[in-house]
């Protein structure tokens, strides 16, 4: 349940477990995803005292291979608790539900995949908090070698998951009481991601281990004596990571094109064989009777669909066959960052908010374009998936021969009631922000995952507070410590930019980065200077105008700016 007070809206689980009130995101009309100063800071000053008295004071080991242990740490932390949505919470659940419920086959098919996972992580973790403690040997190769024992779980759950999420689609789509428990436990505030991300956890997971592997071994150098334990540990890894990239995409699509499915009325479904998501972002679209006005555009690889916001929902007003598409870049268009779409008898004119963004959409429309007429995918035209058969544009055509008021009905009746939980999923982030993302962005993403304790600032707050802190699917959740289950707030990072300070902000603290979008203004501090290159590097991946360092450049897409560290 919610309680809105000074737009402000405090979270409460309706799980007895987690009887802990927090503070969430403000007024979406406000800014709803800069609010995050609702974190109680009642001991603010004091910790943070005792927390820069402890740092002066205790002394660390120094070489980067503790650092790098340090946030292999980290992570498995997170990753434990993000397993435990699905192995305790979950399962939980689904126990107190009737025999009918308890009987469903994706559901029962996932948690006996993840339940041996969950097992082999939790002595891992323990091991590697054993060896951090002590830092004697100072190594972790020998830890890792013994845990990639378990690799045929993972080799396993690569071969099994995207059945699994296939089969927990189909069970949503054709069982509404799965359906209703489904969005029930999403509410709960513990499953902080779609129930699908959950999911895909453990690839992930695996992605990072290389990561951490590679970066140690370019530290040590062959004369150290753990070296050897980490190319056995790697070549032990790649038997699993050499099929990684093409699952993980495959599954990720998938992902994609179901939660923008369950965002979107108008629509029968999105995810077809052979269908791929392209982009998904916030344009204007020209229209001679109300000029220019916001509109969410979803890029697929055979078609391209527009949609307007009704509640929480996004309603199709239309969609254009990749077929018979082509992009015109005018100068006589009436705004600057504007461009025309043809399609048989229409065009279209659309605005973005930045050269950057006309970049990014101009060239992806182009691409699918091409990429569809060379090699003709064997998917059916995409109107028939649509229940907006007879109205291929509701809001401008050469010719409109149809009304949408159906869809009206449709959204009031059934899907917007329940939509209220998915005002914090990419889709209403770039609703918001006015910005878009793709889907190397979110593969991106899922290689810049990071979790740790960090110290933080407001702009115009003197006293720093240690929280912890975890970025995943580009934003930033925050806990009073890594044993908590439930996340105090939130802050999406799409449209922010990443900096350190400058002189004007007055922080004299070293391992300070700055964040910002608009008037809205945050720092953090890390431990060290790995650290503090790390947040750096993984924050960027999520930002969309950080200055010097820009993600979303075509020109320059991968950042290493941690390695240089």
């Amino acid at each position: 349940m919610s309680v809105k007070e000074n737009g402000v809206v405090a979270m409460t689980s309706s799980t007895p477990k987690n009887n802990v009130t927090n503070g969430s995101l403000g007024n979406i009309s406000n800014d709803h995803y800069n609010n995050v100063s609702s974190i109680n800071t009642v001991k603010d000053k004091t910790l943070s005292k005792n927390v820069e008295t402890t740092d002066t004071k205790r002394k660390r080991p120094t070489d980067r291979a503790y650092f790098i242990t340090k946030e292999l740490l980290m992570t498995e932390r997170t990753y434990r608790k993000d397993l435990e949505v699905i192995n305790f919470w979950l399962r939980d659940v689904m126990s107190k539900e009737d025999d009918e419920m308890g009987q469903i086959e994706s559901v029962n098919m996932l948690l006996n995949l993840i339940d041996p996972i969950y097992d082999a992580h939790s002595v891992f973790l323990k091991d590697v908090e054993m060896r951090l403690n002590n830092w004697d040997p100072p190594c972790i190769a020998d830890i890792l070698l013994r845990h990639f024992n378990n690799l045929e779980l993972y080799d396993n759950y690569l071969d099994e998951h995207l059945n699994v999420l296939e089969k927990i689609d189909h069970e949503y789509r054709t069982n509404k009481k799965f359906e209703a428990f489904y969005k029930d436990f999403e509410v709960e505030k513990v499953c902080y991601l779609p129930l699908s991300s959950f999911v895909l956890k453990p690839l992930q997971r695996l992605l990072h281990y290389s990561h951490l592997l590679e970066k140690l071994i370019r530290h040590y150098g062959t004369s150290h004596t753990d070296y050897n334990n980490c190319l056995e540990a790697r070549v032990k890894l790649l038997k699993v990571t050499k099929r990684l990239p093409s699952a993980l995409r495959r599954s990720e699509n998938f992902v994609q094109l179901c939660e923008l499915e369950r965002d979107m009325v108008g629509i029968d479904t999105l995810h077809v064989a052979g269908r791929e998501f392209v982009r998904q972002g916030c344009l204007t679209k020209f229209s001679q009777r109300k000029g220019y006005q916001q509109r969410m555009f979803f890029l697929m690889s055979d078609m391209l669909l527009y949609t307007a916001r009704v509640g929480h929902m996004f309603r199709v007003h239309g969609q254009i066959p990749l077929n018979d598409l082509f992009v015109e870049e005018r100068t006589d268009n009436p705004t600057q960052y504007s461009f025309s779409i043809y399609s048989n008898n229409r065009v279209i004119t659309i605005a973005a908010n930045s050269q950057e963004e006309k970049d990014k959409w101009v060239e992806d429309i182009e691409e699918s374009v091409q990429a569809y007429k060379g090699e003709r995918t064997n998917i059916e035209p995409p109107n028939i998936y649509l229940s907006l058969k007879s109205c291929s544009s509701s809001d401008d055509m050469m010719s409109n021969n149809g009304d949408c008021n159906s869809v009206l009905s449709e959204i009031n009746g059934g899907k917007a009631p329940g939509a209220a939980q998915r005002n914090n999923t990419t889709v209403h982030v770039c609703w918001h922000r006015n910005t878009s993302i793709g889907m190397a962005d979110h593969l991106r993403a899922t290689e810049n995952q990071l979790s740790g304790f960090l110290l933080r600032k407001f702009k115009n707050s003197n006293g720093w507070q240690k929280l912890w802190v975890v970025f995943t699917n580009f934003c930033l959740f925050f806990y009073k410590s890594f044993q908590d289950d439930l996340p105090l707030a939130s802050l999406p990072l799409l449209g922010y930019s990443v900096s350190k300070p400058n002189e004007d902000d007055s922080i004299e603290k070293d391992f300070v980065f700055k964040l910002q979008f608009k008037n809205h203004v945050y720092f953090f501090r890390a431990e060290s200077e790995y650290t503090f290159g790390r947040w750096m590097g993984v924050i960027s991946s999520a930002t969309q105008h950080s200055g010097r360092m820009r993600l979303f450049s075509r020109k320059d897409s991968d950042n290493n700016y941690s390695d240089n560290i």
